[in-house]
């Protein structure tokens, strides 16, 4: 009988030595690897050798500090699906539609996607697989007289503001509730960290709200914004909250105001266009912030280096106003245009857009918020709620 090869030197090395040697590898390489027997099939497939692979491509769960935000997803198959992304490879669907035309709102949470329509939030249960939402909504928040501007969901409370000027607050896994009144005018915008709450109105004013025991519902500070306020976001550190205004007057559209005073502390850019109001801010990191709005551009800002200039920006290519962005903390950015429902991606290392979809057509409709989880993105337009699905080939 023919007589058994003698095993490779290669299982004589210690694990540890054999990872470090696939890990000089790149995602080509270690895919050829493994289809040459089990047990390097194993060995190549440890995150501990895709990790550093995640962190350069798009939307794979890491920020650019390294904290994984999708634990529990194994990392080679996020580096799969992020080549989705990166070439505009997805499935379409409309997974809700509505009657009348809505300015819906937004949020993310696990396997729950939460949407205002009119005056109610309602919670939708994300099927288990494919894009679907289940139906009917597990729970609905209302409260609002009028249709919900924005909200927030934090800490398993949802903080909206409505139309009626007045903000609520619901606690998710309960009945517990709160309404007050906040502005004269509809509550454009809010949101909520360290037990305080901040919100924009169109009445001219910033406001911070306490919701520590005995002061729920305390005006704290009100800031005379001298412009209607149309975004608003909490910095990270808790210590500050910029304002996104419809640059109508004389100052810039951007101002950060301190927390807890209430006072100015630095304006952001100076060449805003009249009109160039800022739509929607997003805080990367305590010092990096993006903002859009109907001036067409993403501006990339770095508040350590220059309050004065942004230190990049991206025009919209269809020459849109830009009513929402969101960031994966890393390298990928998605927006949504003013006309035709358009969704774009872009990568901080490019100049140029890198995919963009159409989401309504013929009808034209502004895509007025979006969400992605690293697979899928939502986006929600004037009647209906669209889907692309990233993990179809």
């Amino acid at each position: 009988s023919r007589a058994a090869s003698p095993p490779s030197p290669l299982w004589a090395l210690p694990e540890e030595l054999l990872l470090l040697i696939c890990s000089y590898l790149d995602a080509q390489a270690l895919g050829r690897l493994a289809q040459v027997c089990r047990r390097l099939r194993f060995l190549s497939s440890r995150d501990l050798l895709w990790r550093r692979i995640a962190r350069g491509c798009l939307n794979s769960g890491f920020t650019q500090l390294g904290t994984d935000l999708a634990a529990g997803i194994p990392v080679k198959e996020r580096v799969k699906v992020s080549q989705n992304w990166r070439h505009g490879r997805c499935r379409r669907e409309t997974v809700l539609k509505w009657k009348c035309n809505l300015m819906p709102w937004m949020e993310l949470d696990g396997e729950y996607l939460y949407l205002s329509q009119a005056e109610n939030i309602q919670a939708y249960h994300l099927c288990a697989e494919g894009t679907g939402l289940q139906r009917p909504p597990q729970a609905i928040f209302s409260g609002h007289q009028e249709d919900v501007c924005r909200f927030v969901l934090v800490n398993s409370h949802i903080v909206s503001g409505g139309g009626d000027g007045s903000i609520v607050l619901h606690k998710i896994h309960g009945s517990y509730s709160v309404k007050f009144s906040a502005h004269e005018q509809e509550v454009n915008c809010v949101d909520f960290q360290g037990g305080l709450i901040v919100s924009g109105s169109r009445d001219r004013t910033a406001k911070v709200w306490s919701l520590s025991a005995g002061r729920v519902g305390q005006c704290l500070h009100t800031v005379q914004t001298e412009d209607r306020v149309w975004s608003i976001a909490i910095s990270p550190l808790l210590s500050s909250f910029v304002t996104g205004t419809a640059c109508c007057g004389h100052t810039s559209p951007l101002r950060i105001w301190d927390l807890e005073s209430g006072q100015l502390l630095t304006c952001l850019g100076t060449d805003f266009h009249h009109g160039a109001g800022v739509l929607d801010v997003f805080y990367e990191t305590p010092s990096l912030l993006l903002s859009c709005g109907y001036d067409t551009y993403i501006r990339y800002w770095d508040i350590r280096t220059s309050t004065r200039k942004c230190v990049q920006e991206w025009e919209e290519p269809h020459d849109s106003a830009l009513y929402c962005i969101r960031s994966d903390k890393n390298h990928m950015i998605a927006s949504g245009s003013s006309y035709y429902g358009v969704v774009c991606l872009w990568d901080k290392r490019q100049t140029r857009c890198l995919q963009s979809f159409h989401l309504s057509s013929p009808t034209s409709s502004p895509v007025y918020c979006l969400r992605f989880s690293t697979t899928h993105l939502y986006a929600a337009l004037a009647s209906a709620l669209h889907v692309l699905d990233f993990t179809a080939s």
